[in-house]
């Protein structure tokens, strides 16, 4: 474990771009003249004439059997590729010190924020080089407790991982999920907390949702997918809010609402903490949302119709919390930046509105009533503000927050005097925290040790112009000790989608990456929530070029102001992320020493044919279905725009074969393409690998070990593309 002084840079002698070339091709490729090639020894992906029609425009698709899970011929080539990879990052020098660095930084406890009713609490906690999280049970967090439900006794490779945890109102029992290989599926198992027992209710079929207890704690409502003939479920379809009784089994549970004539939308349920109430939040994208609701009796009985409460579909609304009947609601309706309103149901037009919190110059992102106030948690320059309302309107007082970082995980009770929220930020590991409302003090909670010294780095925020004029804010973190001024090889990381905001938040995996001598840098891109949904607005659909142009802007700035060189400076990013490196890698490939694009959506035309929930990117994105956004799609999808014959920068794309959110047929056929453009190419010696983790998910179910062993295979290749040495 380190003492967290400092530590040399463990590359010595990393090569740079060139070495990186001559060391691959030892083990997989040839000598052509002087050049280096490595392009010969890719594995053999199949080309078929697949060729789309989209508005009269003919598109080839020539890997579209990639799709198929079950093709013998997929098994072999993912065997085949994670041979390659593996072969090729071993020959690189450094890969046992990041390890080592990886394994001494997650060595810290790590305690999540509870899941509580009176007097008893629920709570992720990893003691540091656990496997997976265990659960815990306590009746005072600032004890540790028992241990309730460990899937390492389940699976002791790590590779069954918890979820979601609720706790019925008198905390009898527990509700939990558990996720097998980084699935999205999720089944609920039931326990008594008394003594441990586990009862027969179990609950398939279930992805995004949580569970919510009646008032006596007897009935759970929760979301599902309908059930097809052969058992399995079906996500191509909505679900339906069902209700189980405790003891019943699931077959057997009732639906309690669905809409069958709005076959895109998934209503999703909340019990409201007396009981009184059923809240529906019913979703469609990421812009707007409906919000229903039902009366229901102490049992679960659904006592009223549901009652469609906001249905216009025209912003985005927030169950915060209830008095009664008197709604808060958090909302982007008149407030792109969010504001609190309250809502009574016996007078729930628009006119009779109170507004609690209004909009403000920060961006509103979640809020608790906790203890007869309102805890609200806003973004204002890139990182979190804190304060606590009266719910009666009036200005907010600011709680002061240990530093300039982030704020999550906010939640309490409107019968309980705390909140309870985690903190982070660049160089300070998530910590619990406890906030008196009342008072506004801040008690840290079992507080983890300083992995590293905080004063031995340097996070300076910047401002630069995108391509028309917009200023981009961005942080750059790099060791105190190495001169200002210099070029350094950089990873620049971006997101911008979704409304997501990017703040400072430690991470082992960039710790590793800075410690070692590397710069860091974070855009804070559009189509991000920083600013509200305009900002967010501004990188969506027929403006999400804006976010590439962004993050080839914030490129240029890094070197243009002496950070780094195209030889030095690497972009990695995921998920959404991940289609971002992608498309920007292929419009200014001449700026990049490397790109790292992990579980990208890399075939825009066709993201929307795997799944309802990915249909609903569409918010986001557009649909080829429509012929304006096929055209905006067409242009920067990364599967279709890669030139064949160009001899690209190192590309490691990451996948991850269990992914069902962002199924990994993107990499397959990103890489399969990526490889054979480069393969036309004489004697391009950059390599373009995929490394594909075979039991995990979309960055869930990854064990402690398979983390530290992704990014050591990343920070090995990205330090031998960019020349990173002491």
């Amino acid at each position: 474990m380190s003492d967290g002084r400092g530590a040399a840079d463990p590359l010595a002698d990393a090569t740079g771009l060139a070495g990186f070339a001559v060391v691959a091709a030892i083990v997989a490729g040839f000598v052509l003249g002087d050049r280096v090639t490595l392009a010969p020894d890719y594995p053999a992906a199949r080309r078929e004439a697949v060729v789309d029609d989209y508005h009269g425009q003919a598109v080839a698709d020539p890997y579209r059997w990639m799709e198929s899970p079950d093709d013998p011929a997929l098994a072999d080539w993912i065997d085949a590729q994670n041979r390659l990879t593996a072969r090729t990052i071993a020959t690189l020098p450094g890969r046992e010190a990041f390890a080592a660095r990886l394994r001494a930084l997650l060595d810290v406890p790590r305690i999540g924020v509870p899941v509580h009713v009176p007097g008893l609490y629920a709570y992720r906690f990893n003691p540091g080089l656990a496997e997976t999280d265990a659960l815990w049970l306590t009746a005072d967090p600032a004890e540790p407790g028992r241990v309730v439900v460990d899937p390492l006794a389940l699976r002791a490779d790590g590779t069954i991982s918890l979820g979601d945890v609720a706790l019925s109102p008198d905390g009898a029992v527990l509700a939990y999920s558990l996720s097998d290989g980084g699935s999205d599926w999720r089944t609920w198992h039931l326990q008594r907390t008394a003594d441990g027992r586990e009862l027969p209710d179990t609950l398939a079929g279930t992805r995004f949702t949580g569970v919510s207890f009646s008032a006596d704690g007897t009935v759970l409502f929760y979301s599902r997918y309908p059930r097809r003939a052969d058992g399995s479920h079906d996500d191509t379809q909505p679900v339906a809010v069902y209700r189980h009784r405790l003891g019943g089994a699931q077959d057997e549970d009732e639906p309690v609402y669905r809409l069958p004539d709005e076959p895109t939308r998934n209503p999703y349920a909340t019990a409201t903490e007396d009981g009184r109430l059923l809240m529906i939040a019913v979703q469609d994208g990421y812009e707007t949302n409906a919000l229903h609701y039902a009366r229901v009796g102490p049992d679960g009985s659904v006592q009223d119709d549901v009652v469609r409460l906001l249905d216009a579909w025209d912003a985005r609304y927030e169950f915060i919390g209830n008095r009664g009947d008197e709604l808060f609601v958090l909302t982007t309706k008149d407030a792109p930046r969010g504001r609190i309103i309250a809502i009574d149901l016996a007078r729930p037009a628009p006119d009779q509105w109170r507004e609690v919190v209004p909009q403000w110059d920060g961006t509103i992102e979640a809020a608790a009533l906790v203890g007869g106030r309102l805890v609200v948690a806003s973004v204002l320059a890139a990182r979190s503000v804190l304060r606590v309302h009266a719910p009666d309107g009036g200005p907010g007082e600011d709680v002061a927050l240990p530093g300039e970082g982030t704020v999550a995980g906010l939640a309490g009770r409107s019968d309980e005097g705390a909140a309870w929220f985690s903190y982070t930020d660049f160089v300070t590991p998530r910590t619990l925290y406890r906030l008196d409302v009342a008072t506004g003090g801040l008690m840290a909670v079992r507080a983890p040790p300083q992995s590293v010294d905080a004063s031995g780095f340097v996070v300076e925020r910047v401002e630069y112009p995108s391509r028309d004029g917009t200023d981009i804010p961005m942080t750059i973190v790099r060791r105190a000790d190495l001169p200002a001024g210099q070029p350094r090889p950089t990873v620049l990381y971006g997101y911008g989608g979704f409304n997501v905001s990017l703040l400072p938040a430690w991470s082992a995996a960039r710790m590793a990456w800075i410690e070692a001598g590397g710069t860091y840098a974070q855009a804070n891109l559009r189509g991000g929530g920083e600013f509200g949904e305009a900002w967010h607005q501004a990188g969506t659909r027929l403006n999400k070029q804006n976010v590439f142009d962004d993050f080839i802007a914030a490129a240029e700035w890094l070197m243009g102001n002496g950070h780094s060189t195209p030889r030095q400076l690497a972009i990695w990013g995921g998920s959404n992320g991940g289609l971002l490196v992608g498309a920007v890698l292929n419009q200014r490939p001449d700026l990049f020493a490397a790109a790292v694009p992990a579980v990208g959506v890399m075939d825009m035309l066709r993201y929307q044919t795997a799944s309802l929930n990915a249909r609903q990117w569409s918010s986001d994105y557009g649909l080829s279905e429509h012929p304006d956004e096929f055209t905006a799609l067409r242009a920067y999808s990364p599967y279709h725009n890669l030139k064949s014959g160009f001899c690209y920068p190192p590309v490691l794309v990451q996948a991850d074969a269990n992914d069902d959110r962002v199924v990994p047929w993107h990499s397959y056929k990103y890489a399969a393409a990526l490889q054979a453009a480069v393969a036309a190419s004489p004697g391009c010696g950059n390599p373009a690998l995929i490394r594909i983790e075979t039991r995990s998910g979309h960055g869930a179910g990854a064990s402690v070990s398979k983390t530290v062993a992704e990014y050591a295979d990343q920070w090995t290749f990205v330090a031998a593309a960019t020349g990173l040495r002491r």
